[in-house]
C-alpha cells in the first residue's frame, strides 16, 4: 500500500506543478539593489515567458554584441583544451573545479531571477546596455511588424535600482537623471509610475518628488502626457526600486510587445486631420463656393443660410 502512495503522491506533484521545478525557482536568486537587466510581464505563463524572453535577447543581442563568449579561469578556449587531449576524469574534475572557484565569470549574458511579483520576471544582464537592446527590439517589432512571442506582454529595461523607500529614491535620482535632464540637457517628459507588493508608496507623492527634481535639474525641462521625448519609469517591486529613462515610449506601445507590431489603427484618422490642418485655404474656398452656390440657388433665404454655414465652417475648423 505504501508503494501505491507513493506513486499516487509522485503523480500529483507532477499534475500540479510541484516537485524540483517549483523548488528549484523558489531557491533562485531574487532581484537586489544594485542589478541591472529587464524586467518582462507576462500573463500567467512565467516559465514559457523566461523561455521567450532568453529567444528574443539572445537572437538581437548576437546582432548587436556578436555571439556570447565564456570564459574560464585559465582564459584559455575549448579548441585548446581539446588539442591537449587531456584524460576525461581529469578535464571533469578541471570544469568542476573552475566552477566552484567563479561563480562571477560562469554567469551568462542573460540570468533569470525571482522578481518578487506574479507574472514579471526579471532578466538580469551582463556587460551590455538594457536600454539600448530593449529599444533596438522594439524598434525592429516596430518596423517589421513580425511577432516573435506569444506569452510577453511587455519589456522593461532596468539601468538604475535603490530602495524602494521615498528618501533613497529621491536621493538615487537626484544624480541618476543627471544626463538627461541637467542643464545644458533638457526634454519634454513623463513619468511612469507602478507599484507591485509594495504599500507604502504613495503614487501621487512620488510623481510630483520625481517632477520636481526633473525640474530643477533644468527649468527648460517639461511636462507632455502625450508625446514626451523621454519617459522615466519607475517600477516598485516589494523593497526595490527600478529606474530608466527610454525614448519612443508613446511610440511603442508601453514598450509593449504584442501592441507593437500591430498594424496602426488611428493612421487614417491623424492623416485626414493633418490634410485638414495642413490646407486650411483649401477648407476656406470650399466654405465659400458651398455658401455662394446656396445663396445663387435661394436669394430669398440668403441670410440665414449663410450663418448656417459660416457655423459649420468654424466647427469644422476646429
Amino acid at each position: 500500500m505504501s508503494a501505491v502512495q507513493n506513486e499516487s503522491r509522485k503523480r500529483s506533484k507532477k499534475r500540479y506543478g510541484g516537485g524540483h521545478h517549483n523548488k528549484r525557482w523558489k531557491g533562485s536568486r531574487e532581484l537586489e539593489v544594485g542589478m541591472e537587466g529587464i524586467l518582462i510581464t507576462c500573463n500567467m505563463n512565467e516559465r514559457k515567458c523566461t523561455a521567450e524572453a532568453f529567444n528574443l535577447l539572445n537572437e538581437y543581442a548576437d546582432k548587436l554584441y556578436g555571439p556570447e563568449k565564456l570564459q574560464d579561469d585559465t582564459g584559455s578556449s575549448s579548441e585548446e583544451d581539446e588539442a591537449e587531449e587531456e584524460d576525461v576524469d581529469v578535464a571533469l574534475k578541471k570544469e568542476v573545479a573552475q566552477l566552484q572557484a567563479s561563480g562571477t565569470k560562469q554567469e551568462r549574458r542573460f540570468q533569470a531571477l525571482d522578481s518578487g511579483a506574479n507574472n514579471v520576471i526579471f532578466i538580469r544582464t551582463q556587460n551590455l546596455e538594457a536600454d539600448k537592446l530593449v529599444h533596438h527590439i522594439l524598434s525592429d517589432l516596430h518596423t517589421t511588424k513580425k511577432k516573435k512571442s506569444r506569452v510577453i506582454l511587455r519589456m522593461l529595461p532596468v539601468t538604475g535600482t535603490c530602495k524602494a523607500f521615498q528618501d533613497d529614491m529621491v536621493k538615487y535620482l537626484t544624480t541618476f537623471l543627471e544626463p538627461w535632464f541637467k542643464t545644458p540637457n533638457c526634454a519634454t517628459y513623463q513619468i511612469a509610475f507602478k507599484a507591485r507588493n509594495s504599500s507604502h508608496n504613495k503614487r501621487d507623492e512620488i510623481i510630483k518628488s520625481i517632477a520636481g527634481l526633473v525640474g530643477k535639474l533644468n527649468p527648460k525641462n517639461k511636462v507632455d502626457l502625450t508625446n514626451p521625448e523621454l519617459t522615466v519609469i519607475v517600477e516598485v517591486i516589494k523593497a526595490v526600486c527600478c529606474i530608466s529613462v527610454v525614448k519612443d515610449y508613446t511610440l511603442y506601445r508601453k514598450y509593449n510587445v504584442q501592441e507593437v507590431v500591430k498594424e496602426d489603427a488611428p493612421k487614417p484618422s491623424v492623416t485626414t486631420a493633418k490634410t485638414d490642418t495642413d490646407k486650411p485655404e483649401q477648407k476656406e474656398r470650399q466654405i465659400s463656393e458651398e455658401t455662394k452656390q446656396e445663396g445663387e440657388e435661394e436669394n430669398n433665404k440668403n441670410v440665414p443660410q449663410d450663418n448656417k454655414e459660416v457655423d459649420k465652417g468654424e466647427g469644422e475648423g476646429e
